[in-house]
């Protein structure tokens, strides 16, 4: 898993609340055993038009935020069932943050084992936020995890929470297994002096 430490990117506006997991990757692609080619399942109902062709008026299909790490949902995120395809379609894509005012909690802890931050912010840096993404589409934030801290532009600070476990997870590149297996040899030696 790739670290997450600090981020600069612009935002993909996504201003749709209750987005389920079933909208984030439809089931027909939930055949697959491992993580290839769940990018090109990531929204596919709104990517793409009946007759397979895209859809050029949903963010992701537009030109200015290819290569944006960073997308901007709807309340309510990730909701539905407790599929991990949708974090691993997400991150596919190349979102390594989601900023919203609520997540479910099922996606919200798959996407901290899969290495996607998940931000909650209050209602009004959230408005504020989608108001930056339709005055200056151009524009960056950074996202500073080690402060747990955005940096919007004009200088304005937004702290964020999260819980110490997964901070360090994703700091370190680590998933959970990868966190016990960097205690291996303490593991080793109480089992060791263990008296059975």
């Amino acid at each position: 898993m790739r670290s997450f430490t600090k981020l600069t990117s612009k935002i993909i506006p996504l201003p749709y609340t209750d987005v389920d997991t079933d909208q984030i990757i439809p089931a027909r692609y939930l055949k697959v055993v491992n993580k290839d080619g769940l990018a090109e399942g990531l929204f596919d109902s709104w990517r793409k038009l009946e007759d397979g062709s895209p859809n050029l008026a949903f963010p992701l299909n537009q030109d200015e935020y290819q290569g944006a790490e960073i997308l901007l949902a709807g309340d309510n995120f990730g909701c539905g069932s407790s599929r991990e395809h949708a974090p691993w379609a997400l991150t596919g894509w190349g979102i390594r943050a989601i900023i919203s005012t609520s997540f479910a909690d099922i996606f919200r802890n798959n996407s901290l084992k899969n290495g996607l931050l998940p931000i909650i912010v209050d209602e009004e840096t959230h408005a504020s936020l989608f108001d930056l993404t339709e005055e200056a589409p151009a524009a960056t934030i950074d996202i500073d995890l080690a402060s747990q801290t955005l940096f919007l532009p004009g200088g304005e600070k937004v702290s964020f929470e999260i819980d110490s476990f997964s901070k360090t997870c994703l700091l370190e590149g680590i998933d959970q297994l990868g966190y016990l297996l960097k205690h291996e040899a303490e593991i080793a030696a109480y089992e060791a002096a263990r008296d059975f």
